[in-house]
């Protein structure tokens, strides 16, 4: 497991620990300090992001899988951007997992998350992720109760699967309240330049709050493990937000410690004619 930054470590969700959300505060941020130096140490942990990413995929043997879920308006596209967007692309991957497609459907619901794991040398993000199939679809109740049940020790395995074989894993709830969620779909109104984000079918599930978090809490709960821990960001704040996000995924590539191969040969043994 990688060590959480120390003064964001009371972020992660410990193994078999309960949660609840109500009791965790999205604005509450002190622990960063100042705005303005937290601005700057983000601004200094993206430039890092790119120089060991660089070296991640130059070894080619590991990979780093960060997935990020959260409410509609939680600040999935914004993270993306504000954390990964200075970053190679040839070395990073993004996958948005929609509504399955009829294919997806016929297959196991870990079928098309597997298939879109990061390849070695590779950031992989995740814009949701197989966490619908134990949030969206206990909510609305797309499949039964007992195959909800059998899903969270599922997760748990086939995560452990992608780390025993190199791939360390992140992942992030983007905890915001119901009361900013409310402001963000606002300005999409607002907006002409937002309309196509706006989704009438997020009125709808804002309607079930409630039910959602409490499938938040079970997820965070029962698949928080040693080999990939949830982290759960307060994220009313975009840039704090932001800044917590990468200052783990920094501390995790540092930790990883990718090295650029070694050649067997010397540069002086060349002449460019």
């Amino acid at each position: 497991m990688h060590s959480c930054p120390k003064h964001i470590k009371h972020l992660v969700v410990k193994p078999g620990g309960k949660v609840k959300l109500d009791r965790i505060d999205p604005r509450e941020v002190d622990f960063l300090g100042k705005e303005d130096k937290a601005r700057a140490q983000l601004a200094e942990d993206i430039v890092e992001i790119d120089r060991l990413q660089d070296r991640l995929y130059a070894e080619g043997k590991r990979s780093l899988l960060v997935v990020l879920q959260g409410t509609d308006t939680a600040g999935k596209d914004g993270t993306i951007r504000g954390v990964f967007n200075q970053t190679g692309p040839l070395g990073v991957s993004v996958t948005a997992f929609k509504k399955p497609s009829e294919d997806e459907l016929a297959r196991d619901y870990l079928w098309r998350v597997h298939h879109a794991a990061p390849r070695r040398g590779t950031i992989g993000i995740f814009n949701r992720s197989h966490y619908e199939d134990v949030l969206i679809a206990r909510v609305r109740k797309f499949a039964p109760k007992e195959a909800i049940e059998a899903r969270y020790d599922q997760i748990n395995a086939f995560e452990k699967l992608l780390v025993d074989n190199g791939t360390i894993i992140l992942k992030f709830m983007l905890h915001i309240s119901k009361k900013e969620q409310a402001e963000r779909l606002q300005e999409r109104l607002d907006d002409k330049t937002k309309h196509w984000k706006f989704n009438a079918g997020d009125l709808e599930d804002r309607l079930l709050w409630g039910e959602f978090q409490k499938a938040y809490e079970l997820a965070l709960g029962r698949c928080s493990t040693e080999h990939a821990p949830w982290h759960i960001v307060p994220a009313d704040r975009k840039w704090a937000r932001n800044c917590i996000v990468a200052a783990v995924v920094r501390d995790t590539l540092e930790n990883m410690d990718p090295h650029y191969p070694k050649v067997p040969w010397k540069a002086s043994d060349f002449e460019i004619p």
